[in-house]
């Protein structure tokens, strides 16, 4: 199975279902853009009001939309005429651009995903309830194994049994070892105990699942502060990751979650889910070019494979795909 670039580009299959995840959100914009340009033979104030509309509809946001717009209307002055293919391909070059913050890079290497070269490699995963945050654990340790890497993961979302019991059963899919204790259990004590078996199996990557809010008074940003200082004890840089997962398809309420948990702690990377399933998978460009964080991975689907490391490239490929 090729993951992480350790063996090859992304297959046929993967860009298949990419592109099939990616159907509604293209259609939502193009569709749009099409109505606005129908009989129009060159970018005129018109054409850049419906492209305005088409792309603040796809949930790219106001301001990155904003942004978009005028490098069009500037280009449109420079060069005075353009066709309607030079707008689209204008169009494809400044998302592009926005996107270049994210792991995915202009050669033709792959992106090198972890640095697997700190063992045990800890990865922290946060997010509210209900975006994916477990699933996404589970199919990012059954595609590590699955590329080789020795696995472990640590139930620390203590308040939530169906969330333990989900991750129990990823775990077993997955055939990795699992931490975990009881109902209630102190999150950092999970983290702490998961942590210490990694070291002791000599353990590739730990996946620490956390609460995406509390049940208690403590605040969510001193909790997940106390996780990660508890988990230095054993592993002094760790997490090397805060993996932020969140749902494509709330469109404006993905931006909120970004924008509460990057104030709660240091987040690294994204996770988008649920793009499949939704028009507004234009979320991904508001929210690089927003918030400077990179997107390591998307969700198109529900199989395993369907959790896709994110290329900007192949992206935008699908997006403008006729």
């Amino acid at each position: 199975m090729a993951f992480f670039g350790l063996f090859g580009k992304k297959s046929a299959e993967e860009q298949s279902s990419l592109d099939k995840g990616l159907q509604k959100t293209k259609n939502g914009i193009f569709e749009k853009i099409s109505r606005a340009i129908a009989g129009k033979s060159k970018v005129d104030a018109d054409v850049l009001d419906g492209i305005e509309e088409a792309l603040i509809a796809s949930d790219i946001g106001v301001d990155t939309t904003l942004k978009i717009i005028d490098n069009l209307e500037e280009r449109v002055a420079k060069d005075k005429f353009m066709n309607m293919d030079e707008l689209y391909s204008l169009l494809r070059s400044e998302i592009e651009k926005l996107l270049n913050i994210t792991s995915g890079s202009d050669s033709d290497k792959e992106p090198q995903i972890f640095d697997f070269s700190k063992k045990p490699y800890v990865i922290m995963v946060v997010g509210v309830n209900g975006v994916g945050k477990t699933t996404t654990i589970g199919k990012l340790a059954a595609r590590l194994k699955a590329s080789g890497k020795s696995v472990v993961l640590g139930a620390a979302d203590t308040f939530r049994a169906a969330a333990v019991d989900q991750l129990v059963v990823w775990s077993e899919r997955a055939g990795v070892p699992i931490i975990k204790q009881e109902m209630g259990a102190d999150p950092a004590s999970v983290a702490y105990d998961t942590l210490k078996s990694a070291v002791a199996q000599n353990a590739d990557v730990v996946l620490i699942d956390t609460a995406g809010r509390l049940h208690n008074k403590i605040n969510l940003m001193n909790e997940l502060t106390k996780i990660r200082n508890v988990m230095r004890k054993v592993v002094p840089d760790a997490p090397h990751e805060v993996l932020l997962v969140i749902d494509g398809s709330t469109g404006q309420n993905a931006y909120q979650q970004a924008k509460e948990f990057s104030k709660a702690t240091d987040v690294t990377a994204l996770a988008v889910t649920k793009l499949d399933g939704t028009a507004k998978g234009g979320v991904v460009i508001g929210i690089v070019d927003q918030f400077k964080i990179p997107v390591k991975f998307i969700g198109v689907g529900e199989k395993i494979e369907d959790l896709q490391i994110f290329d900007k490239r192949d992206f935008v490929a699908s997006l403008f795909k006729k």
